[in-house]
């Protein structure tokens, strides 16, 4: 690991130096590149340099100790020294291994939010509803910026799809685990004998295409407009500014009709099946690593049920973690970082244990 290191902290200082040269100042892609890569390594070669003054001063302490110490107070402040720096080394060891685990190149991206209602008809509608006011406002705590693209609401106010846009730094490095069937489990207010409903709404976090990762061949594509239309609200306009993409290769199709100009929803349109193209493709590579892998971590389909939301008893569990917390208010008002905490560390225990497996 500590040959891997020293390999990175001289990559680090090199970039440091060419950056500072007149080359690379007027060469813009390039030195934004290499400041991408610098502030990428900056964390891991601070820590690698604590832990490289740690153990300069455990092994100056410990030669310290292997000579005669008159001064019993003395003794016992370098021994107490000790005791906290090996503790503080172990520490950024673990920090360190950490930031060594492989990253997912997509986690620093902004994401594309599809929301559908699914079985259980106006009340999954209801709840989709709730689950997009919670991640607005989960992304309006973070700072990230929500932008709708397209909305079907149904006549009580419920949400039967919606697509939104959540922009800013590592959404999807939070977002990603919300992908999967999210199951509510309430009385809908229609119910006059007080039974519980099950219903479901299915989420798709998908990172944000850029145009340099997918192209599309023109030819493949279908473009019409179409009047926008919808339950209400100032940002429908009636003039035939809405765009309906169809890929023609896949049959993908998408909708766009909250931008201001039909320009601004084309735009939109091909940036939300960009992503899903890309999300199709990752799918593609996903099943068939998981179907190589099957035995040893199982199936890993995104299509399982992953959180349950239990109003009775203001509970939510997420299934893949086994936590439960009786806090549903407080995450359906966008606390969600009770939840996705847990699974950041969850996933980083996982590459943990299968970084240690494969050594």
């Amino acid at each position: 690991m500590f040959d891997e290191l020293h390999e990175i902290e001289r990559r680090y200082e090199e970039l440091a130096f060419r950056m500072s040269t007149p080359e690379a100042v007027a060469d813009m892609a390039g030195y934004a590149e290499m400041t991408r890569q610098y502030k990428e390594l900056t964390p891991l070669v601070e820590e690698y340099r604590r832990y490289q003054k740690l153990k300069s001063d455990i092994q100056e302490a410990e030669d310290t100790l292997e000579q005669p110490i008159p001064d019993a107070e003395f003794k016992d402040m370098i021994q107490q020294e000790l005791r906290e720096n090996r503790k503080n080394k172990e520490v950024l060891e673990e920090n360190i291994k950490l930031l060594l685990l492989p990253k997912d190149e997509n986690d620093e991206k902004s994401v594309i939010l599809e929301i559908r209602a699914g079985a259980g008809g106006e009340e999954a509608a209801l709840f989709a509803g709730s689950l997009y006011r919670m991640y607005t406002m989960y992304a309006a705590a973070q700072g990230w910026r929500c932008e709708l693209l397209g909305l079907n609401e149904t006549e009580l106010g419920g949400m039967k799809e919606l697509v939104c846009a959540i922009e800013g730094v590592g959404v999807y490095s939070r977002l990603k685990f919300e992908s999967g069937v999210h199951r509510v489990q309430r009385v809908p207010e229609t119910e006059t004998q007080g039974r519980i409903h099950t219903s479901t709404v299915t989420v798709a976090v998908m990172p944000e295409a850029e145009d340099v990762e997918l192209e599309i061949d023109p030819k493949d594509l279908r473009i019409d407009t179409f009047r926008s239309s919808g339950a209400g609200g100032q940002h429908i306009n009636k003039t035939s500014s809405a765009i309906r993409v169809t890929h023609l290769p896949t049959g993908m199709v998408v909708e766009c009709q909250d931008q201001r100009s039909q320009r601004e929803n084309k735009s939109r349109a091909l940036q939300v099946l960009c992503s899903r193209l890309m999300q199709q493709k990752q799918a593609a590579y996903d099943k068939a690593y998981n179907d190589e892998r099957h035995s040893q971590v199982g199936t890993g389909d995104r299509s399982e049920r992953i959180r349950t939301y239990n109003f009775p008893q203001s509970r939510v569990t997420d299934h893949r973690i086994g936590l439960t917390l009786y806090k549903l208010d407080a995450v359906l008002n966008g606390d969600l970082a009770q939840l996705v905490e847990p699974l950041v560390l969850a996933e980083r225990e996982e590459k943990l244990k299968a970084q240690s497996g494969g050594q």
